[in-house]
């Protein structure tokens, strides 16, 4: 029979749907409220103008994106939401009022668009205070259960509940003779099916981290599990839906584990529009980069004295090397005494090159990488070839990363620091193949999207 008293738990693209849907409801629900009971007429839902309300909504969750309000971390935080709900409120509320073809017609009193925008500001704020106080609290838990080697069970525990602050992992079942003592509490197998139903356990997760077949008694443990309607995923799953990233370790060589990598590699239609996107913003972003080189160069006389562009060795598709172009954030001769990875606090890097790091304009001349085809806007960032060997030494699978053409920004860039040693390596690998295997459109812009967060935010490394 199910488990009785199960908590409530929304998964993460659950929760993230949820913000995006009562973000417009609550900013339409203000807006019709304050034009029943002000002098307010500049917004109004009517037959006529329902085109209106999706330019809105639409505002919203673009800019929202921009500026993290569907960041789960960000969500659950009352300070940084406060922030991301200002910086969105105030740009949607320019853009709506520039957009005067899609949107009504700028109001003759000012006092309307003082009206607008305290209403989609007031609106966010009390929703996203609601999402705080309830949604994002402990009540909504999900108590879960591993299954597998006691050996790395710590890890395991470790990785899931940093990917998902909402996962609680309650104990767990060893499938190994020899049982290593572990952080958390070891249930044996004949407790196991009465342990989860007396606990609230809403989700079983088994690791597989054995080639080893499971017992006879594990095994009608977890059907007897399954038949009374908890639900039992496998631990790579999880560990994907809940961190973006696939779950290789150093000495993974089976790339048959991760695939079907996305058919939008081959995808004809889609490397049609990825290449006239690469194309357009790489015209834009030269145009842009011609309009400031005169502030640039003269800053870089004063405070990044010497060349202000240079080339160096990168890895592309196929593993073919190419030059990449960049301003220059570093001394001259930084390298004299052999290459290293660039750390957080480089001394290496000048004044003016922290904010050309932090702003990503060292990336932009890369631009013209990308117009000859040797590198897209998105993709896996290129590495030297000594540190691909390097890497690739300790990684098996690091190489994989050179299937696709590499990119100026990517999944890895926008959800994890620069790299220092090999541990950040694999990090970034695991972001890097997990783009790789759920390539799309969509994912696509949701990168680009994080990227102008990044640079808006000046964070970068």
């Amino acid at each position: 029979m199910p488990p009785k008293n199960q908590k409530i738990h929304f998964e993460i693209s659950e929760r993230k749907i949820l913000l995006r849907i009562l973000d417009i409801v609550f900013v339409l629900g203000i807006l019709h409220w304050v034009s029943i009971y002000f002098n307010f007429d500049y917004f109004k839902i009517t037959e006529t103008s329902f085109y209106w309300t999706i330019v809105l909504a639409l505002y919203i969750n673009s800019f929202g994106t921009i500026f993290e309000m569907y960041n789960l971390h960000v969500a659950s935080n009352r300070y940084y939401i406060i922030r991301s709900v200002i910086l969105t409120s105030a740009i949607t509320t320019l853009f709506y009022l520039l957009t005067p073809f899609y949107t009504p017609i700028l109001p003759n009193n000012r006092l309307q668009i003082v009206y607008f925008f305290f209403s989609i500001l007031f609106a966010l704020a009390l929703w996203r205070n609601i999402y705080i106080s309830f949604l994002a609290s402990n009540r909504f838990i999900k108590q879960v259960i591993l299954v597998g080697s006691s050996k790395k069970i710590d890890e395991y525990a470790k990785e899931l509940t940093l990917g998902n602050p909402h996962y609680r992992v309650k104990a767990y079942v060893p499938t190994d003779e020899k049982k290593n003592k572990a952080n958390i509490l070891q249930v044996n197998t004949s407790d196991f099916f009465n342990y989860v139903l007396g606990n609230n356990i809403s989700e079983v997760v088994v690791t597989n981290d054995s080639n080893k077949a499971i017992s006879v008694e594990m095994y009608e443990a977890l059907l007897n599990i399954l038949e009374s309607g908890v639900v039992i995923r496998e631990y790579a799953d999880v560990y994907e839906g809940a961190t973006y990233r696939l779950p290789i370790n150093f000495d993974d060589k089976e790339l048959y584990k991760f695939f079907p990598f996305s058919r939008s590699n081959q995808n004809k239609l889609y490397l049609f529009y990825s290449r006239l996107f690469d194309i357009v913003f790489a015209l834009l972003g030269l145009l842009g980069l011609l309009v400031i080189i005169p502030f640039i160069w003269s800053f870089n006389l004063i405070w990044n004295r010497g060349p202000l562009f240079y080339k160096q060795e990168r890895v592309g598709k196929n593993g073919e090397s190419f030059n990449i172009v960049k301003l220059r954030t570093m001394i001259v001769n930084a390298e004299k005494e052999g290459a290293v990875f660039a750390k957080t606090n480089d001394t290496r890097i000048t004044p003016f090159g922290k904010l050309l790091r932090k702003s990503r304009l060292d990336e932009v001349p890369q631009f013209i990488n990308v117009l000859k085809g040797e590198m897209s806007v998105i993709g896996p960032r290129p590495e030297r070839p000594i540190f691909v060997e390097q890497i690739a030494e300790n990684i098996p699978l690091y190489k994989t990363r050179h299937v696709i053409k590499p990119g100026l920004t990517g999944w890895a860039q926008v959800n994890y620091p620069y790299g220092e040693n090999l541990d950040d390596s694999l990090m970034k690998l695991r972001y890097d193949l997990y783009y790789m295997k759920h390539r799309s459109l969509f994912l696509d812009v949701n990168i680009f999207m994080k990227t102008l967060s990044t640079v808006l935010f000046f964070r970068g490394q």
